[in-house]
């Protein structure tokens, strides 16, 4: 749902994780904060740390930190985002610079808007309650991919309820990096949410290549599938939008030579973390692990590695040429 709050944002706000993702959040969220407030930040690169100074348009101040403690002594609020669980080990948990290596976390919010495996962000939460009992960790992962975050479009899961007292001040913060919020329920169901949105995604990526394919090698125009299936029960937003089909999807990344985008190495990563999740509450998958070995099989191919993942195409034999076997009618 949109973004709506009367709150305000911190006069103090943290950001840790200036990566792929965390750049364009970054970006935007000093962009749009006043002047009167200050942004904390930190990233384990220093590169990142003076792109972070010369090239995010800031209208807030900038203060670049030598740690994530130091981000999290100055910051009310404070928005974390890493690649992975043992990243966010380190931001939080080390004893040394990690955020709770702080003195005092009294009244802090502290946000981890990385997509990690629930065993991890659910220890950190709990480690946060036990050194630092009047402080609050939250798992808000995102979804919109590297576009939306640079169009400042992308969606946030919150791991808690709407009654929580903060979630207006998180609102408020939000507010300058995406258009929707969510609130799920409790601790690591915002991730609970993140897996099963980037497993369906992913995993309709992978039918809609092969059911294309299946229907470009038949002799038949996909353009036409495609609208077709816009008013049918295969309709989904993923073959209209982001087609895995060169040509179909004109802004997507497909069109673009399959240009990053989301990588389908990292199409690995969150399906991995979507099955071991699912594993872990018994839930029963029946096509989880053939989409992740897909994936991981065409992460392999040098014609795919590191490109967008619906390169997955391009794996499965698809024709990224089939325009010139169906002239498009005046």
């Amino acid at each position: 749902m949109p973004v709506e709050t009367d709150a305000q944002p911190p006069s103090n706000i943290g950001f840790i994780g200036l990566g792929n993702m965390g750049f364009p959040m970054f970006s935007n969220l000093v962009s749009k904060l006043p002047s009167t407030t200050t942004v904390h930040f930190y990233d384990v690169s220093s590169d990142a740390i003076q792109r972070g100074l010369k090239e995010s348009g800031a209208v807030a101040k900038l203060d670049p930190c030598g740690s994530s403690r130091e981000v999290a002594e100055k910051s009310d609020l404070v928005v974390s985002i890493v690649p992975e669980g043992k990243h966010v080990r380190a931001v939080y948990l080390d004893e040394k610079d990690g955020v709770l290596a702080a003195k005092d976390l009294s009244g802090k919010i502290l946000c981890d808007s990385s997509t990690i495996d629930t065993a991890t962000s659910l220890e950190v939460g709990e480690q946060t309650k036990a050194r630092h009992p009047k402080a609050f960790f939250y798992d808000t992962p995102v979804s919109g991919g590297t576009a939306g975050a640079a169009k400042g479009t992308i969606t946030f899961m919150l791991g808690t309820t709407d009654e929580d007292p903060n979630v207006s001040v998180m609102k408020a913060v939000i507010a300058t990096m995406g258009h929707n919020v969510f609130t799920c329920g409790g601790p690591a169901l915002g991730l609970t949410a993140k897996f099963a949105n980037n497993y369906l995604s992913s995993s309709m990526t992978l039918l809609n290549a092969e059911m294309f394919n299946f229907a470009i090698k038949s002799g038949m125009d996909p353009r036409i599938l495609q609208n077709i299936l816009k008013v049918s029960t295969g309709c989904n937003r993923n073959q209209e939008r982001a087609n895995p089909v060169p040509g179909l999807s004109p802004e997507a990344p497909a069109s673009r030579g399959y240009k990053p985008g989301f990588k389908i190495e990292y199409v690995k990563k969150d399906i991995g973390l979507a099955i071991d999740a699912c594993d872990r509450v018994g839930a029963k998958l029946c096509v989880g692990r053939h989409t992740w070995n897909s994936y991981v099989e065409a992460g392999k191919d040098p014609r795919c590695a590191g490109m967008d993942s619906k390169v997955i195409y391009r794996w499965i034999g698809g024709d990224e040429e089939w325009a010139e076997k169906f002239p498009e009618k005046k």
